[in-house]
């Protein structure tokens, strides 16, 4: 059991190595406060500051030690921001110090947790923040001085939240787009070579089933079509075919690739050599059976070779798979086109 995922850091890996540099920083100024009030500080605040002191390294020992699972599952991140807010509250109460300088402490973990938690931790940290300097302000200063300050600092933290949550939110996208653009072919839609032989080397080392296939397609007479038509419908030929390949293997068993070029490859982990056939057969027959309708009005009929190369279950080698499929793609190419062959 651990706390809501809404709660959590967006990354757990930096937000543990963050909040270990700033658990430390944090404790070595409150040490650096207490020694150089220590001679106008009764016994009480000196306590609270060491026990605060062992408070900030004990959490700061637990993110460094912890992986970054257990780190998000114990909710560390909003310990750490919420905990920050309780402590800086609590110092602030035992030194009777509701200066300024005292109050903009505040801001530090709304800074920290809109940089590293979702945004419901961000709301969390940020209540949490101005019901502790309310706290502070009411119980250190006149009720209307008080509240003055609160409606002044309190706006300031609230602001200083939203801005980062959409600051997070604009960064998210951003990286979902880049690694979008990193491991999906932009004219097809298909993933790309990288993803694909990533997902072929993951099935060749913990093979299961009955063995791995891999499928490769190759348009023929892809420059024709180029030269004949233009390059635009060459592109259309390409989304063609990924659209037939995409509707007749399912996602959860298969994986299709464009590889570069016209050709077009599919992996079938768990698959046995004559069910594979039958699949490349069955791709076949289905662009056979789908012309691709051009901006006249006329149907292009299509055409592919195809080549198939199958591993037993076990420990297979990549490059060995993918050069029996390009060979059995190019016998089928001599031997007329528009076939499958199956590597021996």
């Amino acid at each position: 059991m651990g706390i809501p995922g809404a709660l959590q850091a967006r990354d757990p890996q930096a937000a543990a190595r963050s909040s270990t540099l700033i658990l430390l920083v944090c404790a070595a100024v409150v040490t650096g406060f207490a020694v150089s009030t220590q001679h106008d500080a009764g016994p009480s605040v000196l306590a609270a500051h060491g026990a605060a002191v062992v408070a900030l390294l004990g959490v700061a020992g637990a993110c460094r030690l912890t992986t970054a699972e257990r780190y998000d599952r114990l909710g560390l991140g909003l310990l750490t921001a919420v905990g920050g807010v309780v402590l800086i509250c609590a110092l602030n109460l035992v030194s009777r110090d509701a200066s300024a300088a005292a109050q903009a402490f505040f801001a530090f973990p709304v800074l920290w947790g809109g940089s590293h938690l979702r945004p419901a931790g961000v709301v969390v940290t940020t209540g949490v923040a101005v019901a502790g300097e309310a706290v502070t302000l009411f119980a250190l200063t006149p009720p209307a001085a008080a509240a003055m300050d609160l409606l002044f600092f309190g706006s300031v933290l609230v602001v200083m939240a939203v801005m980062l949550v959409r600051a997070g939110r604009v960064q998210q996208r951003l990286v979902g787009a880049l690694e979008q653009q990193a491991t999906v072919d932009a004219l097809t839609g298909l993933v790309n070579r990288r993803v694909f032989d990533a997902a072929l080397e993951r099935t060749l080392t913990r093979p299961a089933g009955a063995g791995t296939a891999l499928v490769l397609v190759d348009v023929d007479s892809f420059k024709t079509v180029n030269d004949s038509y233009g390059h635009p419908v060459g592109d259309d030929v390409l989304v063609h075919l990924a659209g037939i390949l995409r509707s007749h293997v399912r996602a959860e068993d298969a994986v299709v690739s464009r590889l570069g070029g016209d050709e077009l490859a599919v992996l079938l982990p768990g698959s046995p050599s004559d069910a594979a056939a039958r699949r490349a057969e069955e791709l076949l027959e289905a662009v056979r059976s789908t012309p691709l309708p051009l901006p006249d009005g006329t149907l292009l009929s299509l055409s592919v070779s195809v080549g198939v190369a199958h591993v037993p279950p076990g420990p297979g080698d990549l490059r060995a798979l993918y050069s029996a499929a390009d060979a059995a793609l190019y016998e089928a190419k001599r031997a007329g086109r528009g076939r499958v062959t199956v590597a021996a």
